[in-house]
């Protein structure tokens, strides 16, 4: 076998995730499990994959489960190269998708009948049919089903008879070719036609504009009836949106791309919503949409009408919205309002089997569960995410809370919270220190648990409490072995990880410093979990003690902790992280004459503020990806943070690496950076960089400027994910006049 230095084996595998699988549905009867999963740890091409589970009875033995190929991207395309519309391509940047094939489907409300696209053609599998094509022996039948294209986010109706997708800028919907997909739902009308199509130029049917993927966690635009005789339909108008060009210049040939981009302060795309009957009616939706432009979230269950959370411009407010299918009005369930921001989470807003809200909220000092006003929670647990509404329960993901008696720095649990009221205490489903989660339909779930003490995730399916089997990884060992250890820092109790270089001894000596944060909203990175801490761990093989530090700001600890940084990232996150090596510093021998910092994107963004307004403790920076002039990133991120700029300009230039007179607020002595970008980023364009180097020029600071050329946000490349940890690297030791290794 031939050896594989780590960060060639990281990047190959992108970061240990290939072969795992991923995107459970459960059928609700228990018949099947639904995933996706590639060959191996090397491949990036996704598959889509069925478990068949045994019948519920007494005494399951585990293992009895069979697994069963149901579609093979190689056989379907008879081994063509996957193409990607412009479309598709955004949802994958948008939800960090690099791998290929298969990487999402969607089921009918039995779990048998599965649609997805592949080269933006549509295709349909009856999970639970007979063999066909593109699959194994034992495979359920696959069809391709002939529509205009490129397919974008295709969808089955509950009952499993039409397909609905977007397809250049129009909404559709196809005959799924199931058995009886002609009845009352249906009616007789045409194979395929389009239900919504685009009045202008800049109008879409049926996708989630930028800042909803981006931002909201809402990535799709259209949703089905219950009864299958309707959608709701997102139109989006994108014309106010202010254009940006990003060009290749590694391709000069090549005319830049147009991009609609809301930056902070400027419009945002005008999003509206219809109904559309399959019988060819419409009714548009009406709200306040002066008060609350923002479409969060819409749920449509069984338990009721459907359901909006529609929020403010400033995220101050929220309202909850009923939905009239007859009129089109709206009416409000509930009214939230906070002095700094309403979060948005995972599985909420949705509605109890008797039509109860089902939301997450702030209480006590925790994020409690909350139904029809009703806290289910306490203090004890910090809720996550809503996993299932079920008829006598609730499945959620939860952190410890800070009234907790033990901290559990950096796990996740899985508990049942029973829906009769407060009085009985959830019950943990998880049954091991670590990161979980789960996917459940009536009796099984599917549980996916990751610890410390191994290396990639483990899933189980449950029936009950009792294991009836697991689905397995095919996901590589890594080549090292991460050693984290967890720790809450300083006065704050700042959640912390701290690795030292493989067989080191106290006698040692003090090492050089490398802090390795995200440190704001949305990127937790102190996880009780293996996988993780890899990189982190590498970089410590390297010479280093590595320090991971999630600050106020990051999620996972409560709402004060995470609301701490309004209208101040730098004066949060900064002292957080200085906090935090200070604190380390006490309990492990650390050479604080060479500390240095790494991150991305935010990580990027603290990294270069340490380096700018704290040169008396760090001496190096890798400053990734970073937002450098804040008022260049997304409205509804930057805007919940910091305001709006047109407002509050002092804010957004506090907080800013480079303003309109080049440097802010920069100290002496000049550090050295890397700052590194792609430049084909359409998140955090590349000009965020390019400033910051302009300014650092004229300021005579000394800095190095790595280009990526063809990459985005991600970096999903092997070759290029793999040098940018050698280079990294070498830069880190060249600045902190560290020996190279040999």
């Amino acid at each position: 076998m031939t050896y594989l230095s780590f960060p060639r084996q990281h990047a190959r595998t992108q970061r240990f995730t290939l072969g795992a699988p991923r995107a459970f549905a459960v059928a609700p009867g228990g018949e099947r499990v639904a995933f996706v999963r590639s060959r191996s740890g090397t491949d990036r091409e996704q598959l889509l994959w069925v478990l068949d589970l045994p019948p519920a009875g007494e005494g399951e033995p585990a293992g009895s489960a069979v697994e069963r190929l149901v579609a093979d991207p190689a056989a379907v395309l008879g081994g063509a190269d996957e193409e990607l519309s412009a479309a598709e391509r955004a949802r994958r940047e948008r939800s960090r998708e690099g791998s290929a094939g298969v990487v999402a489907f969607a089921v009918d409300r039995a779990v048998a009948l599965a649609a997805f696209a592949l080269s933006g053609r549509l295709f349909v599998a009856d999970l639970a049919g007979a063999p066909g094509p593109g699959g194994a022996e034992g495979a359920a039948a696959l069809r391709e089903l002939p529509v205009p294209g490129p397919v974008v986010d295709p969808r089955p109706s509950p009952d499993g008879r039409w397909v609905a997708y977007a397809a250049g800028g129009a909404l559709r919907v196809a005959r799924s070719g199931a058995p009886a997909d002609a009845g009352p739902a249906g009616g007789a009308g045409p194979a395929d036609r389009a239900l919504a199509e685009p009045d202008g130029p800049s109008v879409t049917w049926g996708l989630a504009e930028f800042v909803a993927a981006e931002e909201m966690d809402r990535t799709r635009g259209f949703w089905w009836a219950p009864d299958s005789s309707a959608l709701l339909v997102a139109r989006v108008d994108e014309s106010p949106v202010q254009r940006w060009w990003i060009s290749q210049p590694a391709h000069p040939d090549r005319a830049p791309v147009e991009v609609a981009y809301p930056r902070a302060g400027t419009p945002n795309a005008e999003v509206t919503l219809a109904l559309f009957g399959l019988d060819g009616s419409r009714t548009d939706i009406d709200w306040d949409r002066d008060r609350y432009p923002y479409l969060a979230s819409v749920r449509w269950s069984s338990g009721g009408p459907a359901l909006l959370l529609v929020q403010s411009r400033d995220q101050r407010a929220q309202a909850y919205l009923s939905v009239d299918p007859v009129t089109g009005a709206t009416e409000a369930v509930a009214v939230e309002e906070d002095p700094t921001w309403l979060d948005l989470f995972p599985g909420v807003p949705v509605r109890t089997s008797d039509g109860e809200l089902v939301t997450l909220s702030d209480a006590s000092g925790a994020r409690a569960l909350t139904v029809g006003g009703r806290a289910l929670t306490g203090p004890e647990l910090h809720l996550r995410a809503v996993l299932d509404a079920g008829e006598d329960d609730f499945l959620v993901t939860a952190s410890a809370g800070e009234a907790a008696a033990d901290p559990e720095i950096g796990e996740v649990h899985v508990y049942r919270v029973d829906g009769g009221g407060a009085q009985a205490a959830p019950v943990r489903v998880s049954d091991r220190p670590g990161v979980h989660t789960a996917v459940r339909a009536g009796d099984v779930t599917v549980l996916t648990s990751s610890t410390l003490d191994r290396p990639g995730p483990v899933t189980r399916v449950l029936r009950g409490g009792t294991e009836i089997g697991r689905i397995a990884s095919r996901a590589e060992t890594p080549s090292l072995t991460a050693r984290p250890r967890l720790l809450e820092a300083g006065p704050l109790r700042i959640p912390t990880a701290v690795l030292l270089p493989t067989g080191w001894r106290e006698g040692d000596g003090p090492l050089p410093v490398l802090l390795d944060p995200y440190g704001g909203p949305h990127g937790q990175r102190v996880y009780a979990a293996h996988n993780p801490h890899l990189v982190s761990q590498w970089f410590a093989d390297q010479g280093f003690a590595v320090i991971v530090a999630d600050g106020r700001g990051t999620p996972g600890r409560s709402p004060a902790w995470e609301k701490a940084v309004a209208g101040d990232f730098a004066g949060v996150s900064l002292p957080d992280q200085v906090a935090a090596l200070r604190a380390v510093a006490e309990l492990y021998p650390l050479d604080l004459g060479r500390v240095a910092i790494r991150g991305w994107s935010y990580g990027g963004y603290l990294a270069g503020l340490a380096a700018l307004r704290r040169p008396d403790v760090f001496h190096a920076a890798v400053v990734g990806a970073p937002v450098t002039d804040l008022r260049l990133y997304d409205t509804h991120y930057m805007e919940r943070y910091l305001g709006d700029p047109r407002e509050h300009p002092e804010v957004y230039e506090a907080n800013s690496l480079v303003g309109e007179h080049g440097l802010v607020q920069a100290a002496e002595p000049a550090r050295p950076m890397m700052v590194i970008h792609g430049l084909a980023d359409d998140n955090v364009l590349v000009a965020h960089s390019l400033r910051l180097s302009t300014a650092l020029l004229a300021a005579g600071r000394p800095h190095e400027v790595l280009p990526l050329s063809g990459v985005t946000h991600m970096t999903p490349q092997e070759q290029v994910a793999e040098n940018l940890l050698l280079l990294q690297v070498d830069f880190l030791k060249r600045a902190l006049g560290m020996r190279p290794q040999k």
